[in-house]
């Protein structure tokens, strides 16, 4: 039971927790796309090969995604975000003393894939602490993605400006450390382990009483990561999230460059991030907020479509305020889709082996993360704009959309029901 005396419910610490996590961590990574030409002209790359950079990365992160969903179930969260934020600072720092291109592979793509954990380990532990409000909850922890491009992204560029790259990436590394390494031992795993229950309030119903017991004694219900592979819904929103990385990162990496081909400068460029930031920030707690009352399916529906709608408007975007009408549009709806899906991953299999599913779901996402950057250098490199590419990125929404509308819940072997209730 709740202690009458506590006046913050613990679980608003660790989300809150994970959002200036999420922040620092995503933020860093999120700040290569303005690293990207300096580090293809002091090393001789092509957009394809500097983009290997960032999929190389990617590749690893994929395998550290799975392992994190497995860890997190055994160990719980405290060690997977320490590990990510003596790694991340680590990479920044050696990657600012490389001198030859294939350092870098080692350096960043190596060091710094333990991002691939974050959000596996955020979304499993946040997931755990919240039932009722969920959604809710999951959009305030993951706003550190919005955060970052708000914060780090400019951080990033004026470093560059006023001390060079490489001095940029020492003290972006010595971020990580500061913030990232104390924040870790604020983490819990379950509200059971503090004698609390989920969303903090007193059981009022049958099922929340059989919930909040199931959290205390440490049977939470829920499917197998191999129960669940059984079933389509897994491979449906497995599929959303390949494709939705595939845009995503192919857009998040290429945005800045793109922008100073069509002689945006390199400042304001940077500042389209932010946009998008801001704008992730809101549609993460707003369509968060509105899986919770309406269903998950119908509102990450909406933000597919218009998702499609606004990469479409990016192709034939050719001055700065379309470009951030776009990021506008794009970053409302991509976090509001990316939510909807991870909430929608605890209604359909439970809580028993969430972090070991949404690690393997995330693992799909790290496959999009490493094509979607190399598919749009590939096409700039061929085609000396990336029109095929955005327009590529614009047809898989529509995909998405088609694979939202087929997840079910159908014979789950468990007894709470989803708070979005539409399933």
């Amino acid at each position: 039971m709740v202690n009458s005396e506590q006046k913050i419910f613990y679980g608003w610490i660790i989300v809150w927790s994970f959002l200036v996590i999420s922040t620092v961590v995503y933020g860093l990574t999120q700040s290569f796309g303005v690293f990207f030409k300096l580090l293809g002209t002091s090393f001789g790359l092509t957009r394809a090969e500097t983009s290997a950079i960032v999929s190389t990365q990617s590749i690893f992160g994929t395998i550290i995604a799975f392992v994190a969903g497995r860890t997190l179930d055994k160990f719980g969260p405290r060690i997977i975000v320490l590990i990510i934020g003596a790694s991340m600072g680590l990479a920044l720092i050696l990657t600012s003393q490389t001198n030859a291109s294939w350092q870098l592979f080692i350096t960043y793509s190596l060091f710094s894939c333990v991002v691939g954990a974050n959000y596996t380990t955020m979304a499993g532990t946040v997931s755990r602490w919240f039932h009722r409000k969920r959604g809710l909850a999951l959009g305030i922890a993951a706003t550190g993605m919005g955060f970052g491009a708000i914060f780090i992204v400019p951080l990033s560029a004026w470093l560059i400006s006023v001390s060079g790259w490489r001095t940029a990436y020492m003290i972006l590394g010595a971020t990580a450390w500061i913030f990232v390494i104390p924040l870790s031992r604020l983490l819990r795993k379950n509200p059971g382990d503090l004698g609390l229950e989920p969303d903090g309030s007193i059981s009022t119903t049958p099922q929340k009483e059989t919930l909040v017991a199931e959290v205390n004694s440490g049977q939470v219900t829920g499917l197998t990561l191999r129960e669940a592979s059984r079933t389509r819904s897994f491979w449906f929103l497995t599929g959303i999230s390949l494709l939705n990385a595939f845009c995503y990162n192919m857009l998040i990496i290429h945005i800045v460059p793109h922008a100073t081909d069509i002689k945006v400068p390199e400042m304001q460029a940077a500042t389209i991030i932010s946009v998008l930031g801001a704008s992730n920030i809101a549609g993460r707690l707003l369509i968060g907020r509105a899986s919770d009352a309406i269903g998950r399916r119908e509102v990450a529906m909406g933000c597919a479509l218009l998702l499609f709608a606004s990469i479409l408007f990016l192709v034939w975007a050719g001055h700065l305020y379309m470009l951030y009408i776009f990021a506008m549009v794009f970053g409302f709806c991509i976090g509001g889709v990316d939510t909807t899906m991870t909430a929608l991953t605890g209604d359909i299999f439970g809580m028993r082996y969430i972090g070991s599913i949404i690690g393997a779901t995330q693992t799909a996402f790290g496959i999009g993360m490493i094509l979607g950057p190399l598919f749009g250098g590939f096409i700039f490199d061929r085609m000396g704009n990336y029109s095929l590419a955005f327009g590529t990125g614009a047809m898989t929404m529509l995909v998405i959309t088609a694979l939202i509308a087929m997840v079910r819940r159908k014979n789950i072997s468990f007894d709470h029901q989803s708070p979005g209730g539409h399933l």
